[in-house]
């Protein structure tokens, strides 16, 4: 007799621990997502970021990804964490890591977007538009990491430690599209 789900989900426990970056990157309410369409068709988001290498500083690693991915040469401030998700999501393929998705926040100065990529080039996935959209329609997008892009009132909304760690994530409140 086959396995069930559950049994499936058991056979594929991440062994390993990797810890990614997003990036909430603001120019005003406008905030940046990387737009990529699968292979139904279907049109989903990411967040700037990506993982971090053995030894390598957090904040190395963040500003690493943000030169590959958007071209974003400089900070003219401190990045803001933001919020914490721990993923234990399975997905078709191989076992993926359990993910610790450590979000940041960033405000761009005046006139920093017009020097940023239009798109950004994955080396595993193609070539991907960059999209700025008001953080306040972005409520309903299939956005990874399933973070909030924003408070309730403003992109600037502060974030108290209480809420900076989100519910966990894994198969029974999380599908791959």
């Amino acid at each position: 007799m086959g396995k069930t789900h559950d049994e499936h989900s058991a056979d594929r426990v991440p062994t390993r621990i990797k810890v990614r970056f997003a990036a909430l990157i603001f120019d005003g309410e406008d905030g940046a997502l990387i737009r990529r369409t699968n292979n139904q068709g279907t049109d989903h988001y990411s967040l700037p970021g990506g993982n971090v290498e053995p030894a390598e500083p957090l904040l190395d690693a963040l500003r690493r990804e943000l030169l590959e991915e958007l071209g974003l040469q400089r900070l003219e401030q401190q990045p803001a964490f933001t919020r914490l998700l721990d993923a234990m999501v399975t997905r078709p393929g191989s076992t993926p890591p359990r993910k610790l998705h450590l979000a940041y926040r960033i405000h761009l100065a005046p006139g920093m977007r017009q020097d940023l990529r239009l798109h950004e080039d994955d080396d595993t996935l193609g070539k991907d538009l960059v999209v700025w959209l008001p953080y306040r329609d972005t409520r309903d997008l299939n956005i990874f990491s399933p973070v909030p892009i924003a408070g309730p009132d403003t992109p600037t909304h502060p974030v108290d430690a209480a809420s900076a760690m989100l519910a966990d994530l894994n198969d029974t409140n999380y599908q791959w599209i």
